[in-house]
């Protein structure tokens, strides 16, 4: 069974995959620490994010020991990937090893867990279960500022919000695989409700699906 979940940054997305992976004992895939450990391995590496071809390179051959890099989770790391993002050329190299996870899940489950910006409308098309996870602009930038002043002691909303407002621009617009929500996908909106309250909606819609 494939569960496919989507949304813009901060919405709430991962944690809710993290946890209906947990619950229903599927293997967890996120699908943007692809796109970050692209990213995150072109800067180390001095390399400008849009570089297509040295882009389309990294993405070919990428360690994944990079995934449990702390750095992953960088606001500059973050903006850095939805470039990468954006290049047809990563996007093909990384659709494959997405769908080999969707449909052989490690150690044999029964089920997986994804989520990204395209995994309802490109990487899983036919998954049971599509969820569409968003929230305001604001909302999402004030999570991130929290994140962050916990993380690293200091934030500026404004600059995170206008990286925020960025990102969806540059995400929903992109000509290859833009985020919007799958047909049939089930919109959950975040900006007015807890994570336990979205869980118990997605949960429901998993166990309907089954």
């Amino acid at each position: 069974m494939i569960i496919a979940i989507d949304g813009p940054a901060a919405a709430g997305k991962g944690t809710l995959a993290k946890r209906l992976a947990k619950h229903f004992n599927f293997s967890y895939l996120d699908t943007g620490a692809l796109y970050r450990a692209v990213a995150l391995t072109m800067l180390r590496a001095k390399h400008n994010p849009s570089d297509i071809a040295l882009a389309a390179q990294v993405s070919a051959h990428l360690d994944l020991d990079i995934l449990s890099d702390p750095d992953l989770r960088r606001e500059e790391t973050g903006q850095a990937a939805s470039q990468v993002a954006a290049i047809p050329e990563v996007r093909a190299n990384l659709l494959n090893f997405q769908r080999q996870f969707a449909s052989r899940p490690p150690e044999d489950k029964a089920g997986a867990v994804l989520d990204g910006r395209d995994i309802g409308t490109v990487v899983c098309p036919t998954a049971a279960v599509k969820i569409f996870v968003t929230a305001s602009a604001e909302e999402r930038a004030k999570r991130r500022f929290h994140e962050q002043k916990e993380r690293v002691g200091h934030a500026d909303y404004d600059e995170i919000l206008a990286d925020v407002v960025s990102r969806d621009d540059r995400d929903m617009n992109r000509s290859d695989a833009p985020l919007k929500p799958a047909e049939n996908a089930h919109l959950l909106d975040t900006t007015k409700l807890d994570i336990d309250a979205v869980f118990d909606v997605a949960v429901k819609l998993v166990q309907s699906a089954q």
